[in-house]
């Protein structure tokens, strides 16, 4: 049979966790092959606004990044947060961004067990 190999998502953090309504920031994240055979993982973002004035997903698929690493080898792969990836339309169907916090979740599925979370949060 076929015998892949495993690997550990850790630190997720951002390399700013206030920004303003225009700014950006990334989320970073380590990835290491903890297995015993060369591989290529994809990291995935989703962001989740935790409280707006109109209903949106629970989750919203933002990111991704393939990374190929050999085994016991750790990459930090940054994923870019845009003013665009947090921006929605709102009632009048305007494409806004609105002041408040952003959960941003990284893993290898949108399953919630495999999700690192840490919040982002925009200014007025």
């Amino acid at each position: 049979g076929l015998s892949y190999t495993t690997f550990a998502i850790e630190n997720v953090r951002l390399k700013r966790k206030r920004i303003g309504r225009r700014d950006s920031t990334q989320v970073l994240v380590d990835v290491t092959n903890t297995g015993k055979r060369d591989g290529t993982e994809v990291v995935q973002m989703y962001i989740r606004d935790c409280v707006s004035s109109v209903t949106r997903p629970i989750k919203e698929l933002k990111g991704f990044q393939k990374v190929s690493l050999k085994p016991g080898a750790t990459q930090t792969v940054a994923l870019d947060i845009t003013a665009e990836s947090l921006a929605f339309y709102d009632v009048n169907m305007r494409f806004v961004v609105e002041p408040g916090e952003f959960e941003i979740l990284v893993g290898n599925s949108s399953r919630d067990c495999d999700l690192q979370r840490t919040v982002v949060t925009v200014m007025k």
